[in-house]
């Protein structure tokens, strides 16, 4: 799936230069989580018969911050089980992504996906997993013991010709909003980012549905804001955007999704910056290798 390399780790450490201190206020820098019933989109990891799917939606940090807490809402089946959840965090492509695989520049398409414009990079820049001891903690709260979103994408992520299914319609389920701690913290440079939250289930055969949001974002609008995408393991590294791509229409609808991030923003304090470097250095050296365990799987 992710393949994490040497050269994301310097790219990591070269950011966290840069960084000033970090102010002691933690604050919501991104919030659009507040679910509407338009689309559904799967994102779990594999295991339980489930193969790897990912859904992404975009935020930007306007300073270097470090980012504590996130919260994201979607849909499980009553009766499932929350047995693991992963935040990854994506640059926008090109960063962190094969080039020289794409072709037809400036659209960079391959063969099996439209473009590469806009969408997540190949990799991951920074994640976090509940299973890795001290990484981060969570807690799941139905907002609704049932909610309907009127279409969702599970199963149809085809390669292009095959591209575009309309989407795989309602789904209903329990409305979970899930408020993420990151135990471990991370710092991010000011930037354009992909946020990318999966969520493995028991006893259940439907993986979770992330729900979309408000297009543009009702409370921290941005530009340019772009619409959320999503690939499996089969696709991987290439995406697909959920509405032009696979509901298509003339014209196509785009979507959010639901979710907020919050931290503390850095300020100009650059006598504490020796500490910042320090647990920068340890972010990155986590993220190689949790990249070169993936490439053994």
């Amino acid at each position: 799936m992710k393949r994490c390399c040497k050269s994301q780790l310097v790219s990591v450490v070269a950011g966290l230069l840069v960084f000033p201190a970090i102010a002691s206020a933690s604050s919501i820098l991104y919030d659009n989580d507040f679910a509407t019933n338009l689309m559904a989109s799967a994102s779990t990891p594999s295991g339980n018969a489930f193969i790897e799917r990912e859904s992404a939606d975009d935020f930007i940090l306007t300073s270097p911050s470090l980012i504590t807490s996130a919260t994201f809402t979607g849909l499980i089946p009553v009766g499932a089980t929350i047995e693991q959840l992963l935040i990854e965090i994506y640059r926008v492509f090109p960063n962190d992504s094969d080039v020289g695989r794409t072709s037809g520049a400036p659209t960079f398409s391959t063969p099996d996906v439209p473009t590469r414009v806009n969408s997540p990079s190949d990799v991951e820049f920074v994640g976090r997993d509940s299973l890795v001891a001290g990484e981060l903690t969570f807690n799941a709260v139905v907002l609704a013991r049932s909610f309907t979103a009127l279409n969702s994408v599970v199963n149809g992520i085809n390669p292009i010709p095959n591209q575009t299914t309309g989407g795989e319609g309602p789904r209903t389920g329990q409305e979970i909003q899930f408020d993420v701690t990151f135990t471990s913290p991370f710092l991010l440079p000011a930037d354009h980012y992909f946020f990318v939250p999966q969520v493995l289930l028991g006893n259940s055969t439907v993986p979770f549905l992330w729900l979309s949001a408000p297009r543009p974002p009702s409370v921290t609008p941005f530009s340019p804001d772009l619409q959320s995408w999503i690939r499996n393991a089969n696709l991987d590294p290439d995406w697909l955007r959920i509405g032009t791509d696979i509901v298509g229409g003339s014209p196509p609808p785009t979507f959010n999704a639901a979710f907020s991030i919050s931290g503390t923003p850095a300020v100009p304090e650059p006598g504490t910056l020796s500490l910042v470097l320090i647990g920068g250095v340890g972010m990155a050296r986590r993220a190689w290798k949790r990249g070169k365990r993936r490439d053994v799987i």
